[in-house]
């Protein structure tokens, strides 16, 4: 009966140490992509401009993006809303060039990869909204992504969901 008791102590005491949380701070996220627009409303015929940034967070360059853009379920479902890319332009600490392609799919290539330990990357993509798109509906996207290091890891995300637009009459 003793060893049980002795047992038990030393089990409680080795959960209850092994389980607190230590002291260290939680680790960044490797490769972080967030998204910014310079309007929050446009009208039709407008532009907006939504720009996305891809930040390396890990002490080993990024070799490799891969990401796609689609529309959310509930712009979709709005057949009155008329939009499109037109442009995009990647901006650097060099300055700012004209993307590799605009549209939907594989955007990574516009990153400009190498991107170096705790640098960024911000691709800006113009969204026109037709003359005759429908008013008062919400034009929102999401975005999966894949980031490859030179260490040989690598890390993927999403959906990450843009901020959304409003098309109001005018």
């Amino acid at each position: 009966m003793r060893r049980l008791g002795l047992t038990t102590v030393l089990a409680l005491l080795l959960a209850v140490f092994g389980l607190a949380p230590s002291a260290s701070a939680a680790d960044p996220a490797p490769a972080d992509l967030t998204f910014a627009t310079d309007a929050a409303t446009t009208t039709p015929g407008g532009t907006v401009q939504l720009s996305m940034t891809l930040t390396n967070n890990k002490s080993y360059d990024v070799l490799f993006v891969y990401q796609t853009i689609q529309p959310t379920w509930l712009t979709t479902q709005r057949p009155d809303l008329k939009y499109g890319f037109t442009g995009c332009a990647l901006t650097t600490a060099a300055g700012s060039a004209p993307c590799a392609g605009t549209g939907p799919a594989d955007l990574g290539a516009n990153y400009g990869a190498t991107v170096p330990p705790g640098q960024s990357r911000t691709v800006t993509l113009t969204l026109q909204i037709a003359a005759d798109s429908g008013c008062n509906g919400n034009i929102g996207f999401y975005s999966y992504y894949y980031a490859e290091f030179s260490d040989a890891t690598n890390v993927s995300g999403g959906p990450v969901f843009t901020p959304e637009t409003r098309v109001l009459c005018a």
